[in-house]
């Protein structure tokens, strides 16, 4: 590399004398470089005039690509520059829909506000495939349910939330009740699908009191399970935190043995670096 910049040097300002002064190397040393790179190129790339040198036709056609490799490599070098202040680059986000749109959006809106020149991709998926998107490189970190047990990734905890089951008016008389396991589960229950962490955890909650969960519906959304639970077709487990009670006729069933709480956070792989971008966003989501 650093004999093709001496060479740009010196096709440039037609001088070797000169070329040195700009590298603040000796005019020997110049001339070595030279030499050698004529050496490897099987041919001279300059010719001597009364006021300096002048570029051989084979020395003409190597300055165009050289002229080009400097280009791009300038342009990479502010690119990076840009990158490394915010001023360009891209988040990469794997989430799911309910975590999306109850946790991240707040803190996505903030970021884009900051930093608009900032591209945000998110990728909506489960926990499981959310990770598995990590682990391949395609995104640069994921807001996931909680627990992760995964010797390859970080966790940073982020909030602390409660799975409920919640009715509507059609079952108004199981309000302000306590109700056991057994008989809640007399009732028809609205679940989201297999394969969620979400249900993975209601499952060994279940398990763990001895008993097997039979959903009568499965959906693969909360709001989903909000509007079939609304419109009372069974009850729902939904997180607390995410349903919006202001107006609405659902109401939260009381159980004897409530659900243990549990948590939302960030994974990310260890021992690999995030890109500025990625980290900027970190910082100013656990920041709000």
């Amino acid at each position: 590399m650093e004999l093709y910049r001496v060479f740009y040097t010196c096709a440039k300002e037609g001088s070797l004398t000169r070329a040195a002064e700009k590298l603040h190397v000796t005019q020997p040393a110049i001339s070595h470089s030279i030499k050698q790179l004529e050496k490897s190129m099987g041919g001279a790339l300059f010719s001597r005039v009364p006021k300096g040198v002048v570029l051989t036709r084979e020395g003409a056609v190597l300055l165009e690509y050289i002229e080009q490799a400097f280009h791009y490599i300038a342009l990479g070098e502010k690119k990076v520059a840009e990158m490394r202040q915010l001023l360009a680059g891209e988040v990469r986000i794997g989430a799911g829909d309910t975590l999306c749109k109850y946790i991240l959006l707040p803190s996505l809106e903030s970021f884009h506000d900051e930093h608009p020149a900032i591209k945000i991709k998110v990728t909506n998926r489960t926990t499981p495939e959310s990770i598995a998107l990590l682990k391949e490189g395609s995104i640069d970190f994921a807001l996931v349910n909680l627990p992760v047990t995964d010797p390859q990734l970080e966790v940073d905890k982020v909030i602390e939330v409660h799975d409920c089951f919640f009715a509507g008016p059609r079952f108004e008389h199981l309000r302000n009740q306590k109700l056991s396991l057994d008989e809640l589960l007399c009732l028809p229950l609205i679940l989201l699908e297999e394969g969620s962490n979400s249900r993975q955890y209601l499952n060994s909650f279940m398990q763990q009191k001895g008993y097997r969960l039979e959903p009568e519906i499965e959906l693969g959304s909360l709001d989903l399970l909000v509007e079939f639970a609304r419109i009372g077709l069974g009850v729902s487990c939904l997180t607390r935190e995410f349903v919006d009670h202001e107006g609405s006729t659902l109401f939260e069933i009381d159980l004897i043995e409530p659900i243990p709480p549990r948590e939302i956070g960030i994974v990310k792989l260890k021992n690999v670096p995030l890109s500025e971008a990625a980290g900027a966003f970190i910082h100013s989501f656990f920041a709000m």
